[in-house]
Order: structure tokens, then C-alpha cells, then sequence
């Protein structure tokens, strides 16, 4: 299957965004506040998967300082899934990352989002710390060296 990726380095069109936000609310719940959290982020970086001019894959991260970036949020349409559609997002988002001098990248997950879980295992994430957030969810931290 064929998609096209694209990558941004802020907000874009409201076309994407729509599809972006649609596609958080079907995963996540909703998605009321996104565009707003995206605005107040540092060196902000979209990338996206369409499919027939449909959003059918994100990732989304920013700077969190000149040597780290942070994979904040990201999520695949259910019917697009096993396409290595989140393995490619990544691919492109730690290339960008690697040409733009970062050293480190680090996202965080849960144990109920395994695939994603074992999917940033497989790319070469570690483990560093979990906690437990506010509503009494296990968080997972992780991090990756961009050095070669």
C-alpha cells in the first residue's frame, strides 16, 4: 500500500490539522486542547502519512533542548495499521533529528499502547524511568541515542 509523507516545521494547513485532530480523537478520546498545546511548543515538528488525501498517520514532537527532542504524540488509523506506517513516521522524524544536530530523542508510552511500546524497543529506545501520572497510569520514559 501507498502512502505519501509529508513534514512540517509548524502548524499546517487546516486540511492536515483537521485530519490530525480527527484521527487523535479516534484514538485517544479527544482532542480539544491539541492545536493550542502544538502553538506554545519550542521547534515544533509534524510529520504526517496520507492516504487518498486522508490522514491516516502523525507523529508530532518538538525541541526540548538544543541536544534533545521530544516524540510527543503519534497514532495510526486502525484500518491502516501492520503497514509500517509508525515505523516509517519514526524513520523520518530521527533522520530530520540526526540532520538537525539533536543527540538524544525521548518520548514516553504505557503498557496498554504495546505495540508502540514494542515498536521504539525495536528502534533502538531504552528504557530509562516509569512513574505513575495523576490518574494513577504507569508511564514508560524512553530514550534513543542519535550518535553513531
Amino acid at each position: 500500500m501507498d502512502f505519501e509523507y509529508y513534514q512540517y516545521s509548524s502548524i499546517p494547513d487546516n486540511s492536515i490539522v483537521e485530519g490530525i485532530m480527527n484521527l487523535h480523537r479516534s484514538i485517544f478520546g479527544d482532542s480539544n486542547d491539541l492545536v493550542y498545546k502544538m502553538e506554545s511548543k519550542k521547534n515544533l515538528l509534524i510529520n504526517v502519512a496520507i492516504k487518498d488525501t486522508h490522514v491516516v498517520g502523525y507523529k508530532i514532537g518538538y525541541e526540548l533542548n538544543h541536544d534533545k527532542f521530544y516524540s510527543w504524540l503519534g497514532g495510526v488509523d486502525k484500518d491502516f495499521r501492520k503497514y509500517g506506517v509508525a515505523s516509517k513516521l519514526m524513520d523520518i522524524q530521527h533522520q530530520y533529528l540526526k540532520e538537525n544536530g539533536y543527540k538524544i530523542v525521548q518520548t514516553k508510552t504505557m503498557n496498554k499502547w504495546r505495540n508502540m511500546l514494542i515498536l521504539n524497543i525495536k528502534k533502538g529506545f531504552d528504557v530509562i524511568s516509569t512513574y505513575t501520572d495523576e490518574k494513577g497510569e504507569i508511564k514508560v520514559i524512553l530514550e534513543k541515542s542519535l550518535i553513531n
